[in-house]
């Protein structure tokens, strides 16, 4: 039996993402992925689009979602700071 490969890097991630990619490229479960996906984009969530019935995520969306979700944590940090 083969191992499953990891995807803990932008480089062994394939074009295509899906829930178990995005999963274990965050660190967190596919439940938590797929209420992501349920999310509007504007309060957080994942863009993604359907193949029938499966979910997919295009690399580089995921990619610019990520770089959104760091800027946003950044820039309530520097609110608080100024409080």
């Amino acid at each position: 039996m083969s191992k499953a490969k990891n995807h803990t890097t932008w480089e062994s991630l394939p074009d295509t993402l899906t829930a178990q990619h995005i999963s274990q490229f965050l660190g967190i479960s596919r439940r938590r992925v797929y209420e992501l996906f349920q999310k509007s984009v504007v309060y957080g969530g994942i863009p993604n689009f359907e193949i029938g019935a499966s979910k997919r995520v295009d690399k580089l969306d995921f990619k610019q979602w990520t770089e959104s979700m760091k800027k946003e944590k950044e820039q309530g940090k520097l609110k608080n700071s100024q409080i």
